[in-house]
């Protein structure tokens, strides 16, 4: 009976998958399509195939490095409408050029359902990847660079996400076209450990809620991080080295978790809140900014704890006439420009800190007050208020600043000459 029983295991079994050596000619790849069953691995031999394509059921398109798929400047040069594909160490070029049916390298559609993107290399199209309404999408390994013939506002993103839960985009290169990862209405997204250069925004996010944003490096882009009208957002352990604006920007984004960042050079500001509430920063290294951090449009119930503000023009720009504690559980964050005693060594300064004055506040509100910087009237305001705290107007205070900074794991992402 045991060769019965071999028997029935054989012809209940799913066939092993085929696989097709595809030759170096147009129209190859697509004639292969026909005849592949699904879970087949078509292996392209080297060289240029001037095709587009539609993979509408599981298979496997592997270039082994070697491959270039050219779309000839029109449309999407590779379209995924099914489950379980897999595009593999290709070299995609020649998309269109139009913005309304977003023309991509690599488009994944709504009815696509764990596609993976892994280890390719997008080279001038409009749009690098485009992730439209796939589910549990795997975007790994892909080196993207966009167009620069164009205004950066008239390219296309790196890698456009769309109604796309469930998508891992996970140690990519981006560069050139307009913004290295975009979303828009999407969920339950991770963007971790990718590359970003010379873009607008390096992430932007609108509308994305319960996502992750950990690992990545932007340097010399407009805009490091960009989170807008998104709630529990993880922005950790990302660094932004020399962006020209700001580093972080958060634009009516809540409940969100900032820790471990490094953001350094910003000709801008570090970070920037506009109408941002119920945040926790933690651990975040911010240096070298015209302004350390900037709190505006009723930014509030915000945690600052651990973060280290290091060699800031202005450290902190919050004008309120209320104080906001800026410590806690007796736990506050380190200033490089404050000159504070810790007599029993316990690592907290003896006094609070409070970085802003009202000369500070007329300043933001009245620009042309510099002129009188250097006057004694200003000059003695400024000590009677460091004489005498209580006649300043209010805004952050740290009552347990630290009298030494914690740098961050990020920090080893970013160059000694950075």
């Amino acid at each position: 009976m045991r060769w019965l029983f071999s028997l029935l295991a054989l012809m209940y079994s799913p066939a092993l998958a085929a696989e097709w050596d595809v030759p170096n000619r147009d129209g190859a790849i697509a004639e292969i399509l026909v005849q592949a069953a699904d879970g087949d691995i078509l292996r392209l031999a080297p060289g240029t195939y001037a095709e587009t394509l539609i993979l509408d059921r599981p298979i496997t398109l592997d270039g082994a490095g070697a491959a270039t798929i050219n779309g000839g400047d029109t449309g999407t040069v590779i379209t995924i409408t099914g489950p379980d594909i897999t595009v593999t160490g290709l070299t995609v070029v020649g998309s269109g050029s139009d913005h309304k049916t977003i023309d991509s390298g690599i488009k994944l559609t709504k009815t696509a359902v764990s596609p993976q993107i892994t280890e390719n290399t997008l080279l001038g199209n409009l749009y690098g990847i485009d992730v439209h309404g796939a589910k549990d999408a795997l975007i790994i390994g892909n080196r993207i660079e966009g167009r620069q013939d164009h205004h950066m506002n008239a390219r296309g993103n790196g890698i456009y996400v769309w109604n796309a839960p469930g998508t891992v985009v996970d140690g990519n290169t981006v560069r050139w076209g307009r913004d290295g990862i975009f979303v828009n209405s999407s969920k339950n997204n991770i963007f971790r450990n990718n590359t970003f250069r010379d873009l607008r925004f390096a992430v932007h996010y609108m509308y994305a809620d319960n996502s992750e944003v950990s690992g990545n490096v932007s340097v010399g882009n407009h805009l490091g991080y960009a989170i807008m009208f998104s709630t529990r957002v993880r922005i950790t352990d990302n660094v932004s080295l020399n962006d020209r604006d700001h580093g972080v920007m958060m634009n009516y984004t809540n409940k969100s978790v900032i820790s471990g960042n490094v953001v350094k050079n910003a000709s801008g500001k570090c970070t920037f809140l506009y109408n941002s509430h119920k945040n926790e920063f933690s651990g975040n290294w911010f240096e070298g900014c015209d302004i350390g951090i900037h709190f505006t449009a009723g930014s509030d119930n915000n945690r600052m704890i651990g973060n280290a503000f290091v060699g800031n023009r202005t450290q902190v720009k919050y004008v309120s006439t209320k104080w906001v504690e800026w410590s806690v559980d007796g736990r506050g964050n380190y200033w490089s420009d404050f000159a504070a005693f810790d007599v029993d060594g316990n690592g907290i300064a003896d006094a609070p800190y409070r970085p802003n004055d009202s000369m500070d506040h007329i300043l933001w509100t009245q620009p042309a007050a510099k002129l009188l910087l250097g006057s004694p009237a200003v000059q003695l305001v400024r000590w009677s208020q460091s004489a005498f705290p209580a006649l300043l107007p209010g805004g952050v205070m740290d009552s347990h600043a630290l009298m030494a900074p914690v740098r961050p794991a990020a920090s080893k992402k970013v160059p000694l000459d950075g």
